[in-house]
């Protein structure tokens, strides 16, 4: 499962500090590029269910920041 290529958004330009994916067997692997030890997995439609809800701003709320 090691040899798939890290790919990030290009929203984050150079900057160190992003998601990175990639997609091995079906199975999507996120992690952070300055956490990379940590990855989470999940299968591809639950991703996409992920992306879907995001594009529809479902997770606004989580982004505001209060006090």
């Amino acid at each position: 499962m090691r040899n798939a290529t890290w790919q990030k958004s290009s929203f984050s330009g150079s900057n160190a500090d992003c998601v990175e994916m990639r997609a091995i067997a079906g199975v999507i692997e996120l992690r952070e590029s300055d956490e990379g030890d940590v990855i989470v997995r999940t299968t591809a439609p639950n991703f996409a269910a992920l992306l879907q809800g995001a594009k529809a701003g479902e997770f606004d709320r989580l982004t505001t920041v209060t006090g």
